[in-house]
Order: structure tokens, then C-alpha cells, then sequence
């Protein structure tokens, strides 16, 4: 029953990928574990198939042990002949101790002991998914998410991604990766609601059918929730060209809540929920825990510092601020959407800008590219994409940077650049932006003489939230108080 029940573990996990065409069930941590329930409740019946074969097979002579007693005397006599004289072959054959034969002999049985000899592809509870050998070494990635104890080897999880990649490609799909908190919604505690959120209580959606809600009060948890305008509209959709994660510095129980309030039907993450509990570093995200290939992964995350190793896969998302906790947190001295008693447009949201920029990045990667579909590289066509986005403008700084500050190592500068600017310290007719946040500088003067767009730095960050140059008109830059 053992080593069944190893053999079980083994064929499980290995198929937990692909049990059908479709990749949307890759990584289901409910399939898992019912297949393996499945496949147990059928080794502990008693006998193997193998086993009861025999029993019939030993049945059958039985039955016709009357019939043939003769027959089989005859036949146990020729056995016992051809097995004297195979005996006595051999023993002609045997050559004295350290002879080549028996190197030759004993090498052959080494190297089949050798072939024998598991690779271990991965540990379920310390012990091989494969062979059930208890193993100490914790080499490879912990996959908790799928299943409590689950572990992959690095060969295995090489394997198990590119056979995903081919399957996905196949269903001309890609990875998504989303975070939770402001980017699909925002989430406080109850107790920090302030007297001006109160009238929030009366207004939550009931739980029994979230798919027509937004606003949750999460009582068990003192918490409320409210999803970000356009989420169900944008799950729908990117669920057609991405197979989709979630991924959260939030603990396990939350992720899974929130996961719930998304996506009630698993239609969209099935088990794909990553919490922080099962990442490999602390306070950063990898893809180290995500079964695709990160050429092939695109991330949709509010902080750029979760994603030190990954940022070329990063669509950096323009936080969601509804509750007034968490303008606090972050440091803004301003009221919230909820205590404005307002919301972020469905149509022209964070959420509906950033589906045109998935959906033309998925164009590109399967219907404008010439290489082949495997070599193709998602983090390519987002960079791509993303210089297009202030392709032509020329930008001049004014009194933006700290004084004495390396201009070329500023964030915002940088930031330019990546959107396809081009940026400089000094003016010139090639010059079409000045960028400032007072009117009254020299350069600032100098662009409204040369009649060149004078934009106050929020035009760069919002072109690099919206991935679309935003009109200038609505970014001027303040009069400066002595004028």
C-alpha cells in the first residue's frame, strides 16, 4: 500500500498541470486533491488489478487441475530437465573471482541499479512524490498554494512550465499576475472607518450573491472591503487571453476571501492564490512560485519595489484609494472616494485603461510578431508598448529635481525615457515639454515665449499609469505667488 500510495502521489501532482487540454485547471488545489482521494479509495480496495489477475489466473488451473494431471506431470518433468541442464550451463561458465566476466557482470548490474535510481521530482510531506523515499533535502520551490507540503524539484518545475507554456500557447493564452490591495480593491478595518464612512454600513452588499455587489462588510473578519470599479468587467475579459494568478502580501485566510468576493464562481483563479505565506522571500514577490514561464507573464501590481527581480514584467498600476485608511497609510493629506462619496469611473478607470494596454500587448504577441511562437518574449512588447507611449516629445526639467541631484538618475526621468522621451537639462528648438511645478521659473518662462507645453510633473506619471499620453491641458503648472 506504500509504495502505491508514493506511485499515487507521483502520477497526481504530475498530471495536476494537464488533466485537460484546458489550462485553466493547471494548478486547481481542489483537482489535486480529489484525484488523489480518488486514486486511493481505488489502491486500498484490497488487491491491486495486478494481484487479482494472478488470483483468477491461480483460479482457473485450479478448476482444470482435474482434467490435465497427467499433462502437467509430464510438463513439470521437461521443467525440471531444462532447469538442471540451464543450471549446469552456467556453472560451465563461472570464472574464478575478479575475472573479466564478472566485472563485466557486476558493472551491467550497477548501471541498471543506476537507471533505476529516482530523480525525486518533487516531496509531498518529506517524502518523494514519486518513489516515497523520506527525503531531507528542501531543494526546489514549496508550492503550499496548490497543496499543503507540496514541493517541486527545479527539473520538475522546468518541465511542468514548458509543458504549460505549449498548452497555453495552443489556446493563444499568457500569464496574468494580479495583486490585490489597490490595484482590484481596497480593504480597511472597521474600527478605522472614519465618522464620515459610517453611512458605508447601510450601504454594503449582501455576501450570499457578491457577483452584484462591490461593497462588502466582512463581519468575521471586522473588515469591509470594496472592490474596484470595472473588476468584474475586467476579469471577464482578461480571462479570455490570460490564464490569471493573484498575488498578495496579505496572509492566506484574506487572499482567499478576497479571491471569493472576485471570482465566487472559480471561473478566473481557480487555485491559483499566492499569499505571502507562500512566497520565498520576505516583503517581495517572485515568479519563482508561479508555474509559467516569465517570458510569458505579464503583472499587474500597485508597488513596483514588491517586484525587484521582475519589474520587465510589470505594469505599474495607479493605486486605488476608497477608503480614508488608506490615503492615511500612504501619506496623502486628502479625503477619500469614500468620504467624497465618489467612485472611479468604470469607462475611463485604471481598470478599463489598462485592458486596452493587455489587450494590445496580447495582439502583438501572437499576431504581429515574426519569430516563432515559443522563442516570443511577453517582457519584449511591453517595453515595446511602452516607448510608444511619449514617443517624439522632447522634455526639459525645471526645478523638479532637488538641487545638486543627478538629473538622469531621477525617477520621473527615467520614467520618461522608458515611455519613449527623450530628456534634456538644457532648452533648445528641438524642446517641445518643459516640465515644472511652478510658472515663474526661467525655463518655465521660456517655453510660454516659445510657446512650448509647459506640464506639471503628474503628465509623465499619468501617461506611465495609463500607458497613453494624457492631454496637457489637464496637468498646468500653478502661477507662482509673486507674479
Amino acid at each position: 500500500m506504500f509504495e502505491l500510495r508514493s506511485f499515487l502521489f507521483g502520477s497526481v501532482i504530475l498530471q495536476m498541470s494537464f488533466v485537460t487540454d484546458s489550462p485553466i485547471h493547471s494548478s486547481s488545489s481542489d483537482d489535486f486533491a480529489a484525484l488523489l482521494d480518488a486514486e486511493l479509495e481505488v489502491g486500498s480496495s484490497g488487491s491491486s488489478p495486478d494481484e487479482q489477475d494472478d488470483e483468477d489466473e491461480e483460479a482457473d488451473v485450479d478448476a482444470n487441475n482435474n482434467d490435465d494431471d497427467d499433462d502437467d506431470n509430464d510438463d513439470d518433468l521437461d521443467s525440471r530437465r531444462n532447469k538442471r541442464c540451464r543450471t549446469e550451463k552456467l556453472e560451465d561458465l563461472e570464472e574464478p573471482e575478479g575475472s573479466t566476466s564478472q566485472g563485466l557482470i557486476e558493472e551491467k548490474i550497477e548501471v541498471s541499479l543506476k537507471e533505476d535510481i529516482c530523480t525525486h521530482p518533487g516531496s509531498f510531506g518529506q517524502m518523494c512524490i514519486l518513489c516515497g523515499q523520506r527525503l531531507d533535502d528542501e531543494s526546489g520551490v514549496t508550492f503550499g498554494y496548490i497543496h499543503k507540503g507540496l514541493r517541486l524539484g527545479n527539473d520538475e518545475i522546468i518541465r511542468l512550465r514548458s509543458t504549460d507554456m505549449k498548452n497555453l500557447l495552443r489556446h493563444k493564452k499568457l500569464y496574468l499576475v494580479l495583486d490585490l490591495d489597490h490595484t482590484l480593491l481596497n480593504s480597511t478595518q472597521l474600527m478605522h472607518l472614519t465618522p464620515e464612512e459610517e453611512y458605508l454600513k447601510g450601504q454594503s452588499d449582501s455576501l450570499h450573491d457578491v457577483s452584484k455587489g462591490s461593497l462588502f462588510m466582512l463581519d468575521f473578519m471586522h473588515m469591509m472591503t470594496k472592490l474596484r470599479p470595472f473588476v468584474h468587467a475586467f476579469l471577464k475579459e482578461a480571462s479570455e487571453m490570460f490564464e490569471m494568478y493573484i498575488y498578495t502580501m496579505g496572509d492566506r485566510p484574506y487572499a482567499l476571501e478576497m479571491a471569493k468576493l472576485l471570482d465566487p464562481k472559480r471561473e478566473y483563479f481557480s487555485g491559483r492564490v499566492i499569499s505571502r505565506d507562500d512566497g520565498t522571500q520576505k516583503h517581495q514577490k517572485g515568479l519563482d512560485v508561479v508555474l509559467g514561464q516569465e517570458s510569458a507573464v505579464v503583472i499587474l501590481d500597485d508597488t513596483e519595489n514588491a517586484w525587484m527581480k521582475h519589474k520587465d514584467n510589470l505594469i505599474l498600476m495607479e493605486r486605488y484609494h476608497f477608503f480614508a485608511l488608506s490615503c492615511h497609510q500612504f501619506g496623502y493629506n486628502c479625503k477619500s472616494l469614500s468620504q467624497l462619496k465618489n467612485d472611479e469611473s468604470e469607462s475611463d478607470g485604471a481598470l478599463a485603461s489598462v485592458l486596452k494596454v493587455l489587450r494590445q500587448i496580447h495582439h502583438i504577441f501572437f499576431d504581429e510578431l515574426d519569430s516563432n511562437l515559443a522563442s516570443r518574449d511577453v517582457r519584449q512588447v511591453l517595453k515595446t508598448v511602452r516607448k510608444e507611449v511619449l514617443k517624439g516629445c522632447k522634455i526639459v526639467f525645471s526645478r523638479v529635481f532637488p538641487t545638486k541631484f543627478q538629473a538622469d538618475s531621477h525617477l520621473l526621468w527615467k520614467m520618461a525615457e522608458h515611455l519613449g522621451a527623450s530628456c534634456s537639462t538644457e532648452t533648445d528648438s528641438s524642446v517641445t515639454h518643459v516640465v515644472s511645478t511652478d510658472s515663474g521659473t526661467e525655463k518655465s518662462r521660456w517655453a510660454v515665449k516659445e510657446k512650448k507645453l509647459l506640464v506639471h510633473p503628474r503628465w509623465i506619471e499619468a501617461a506611465n499609469f495609463l500607458w497613453q499620453k494624457q492631454p496637457e491641458e489637464n496637468f498646468p503648472v500653478s502661477q507662482a505667488k509673486n507674479q
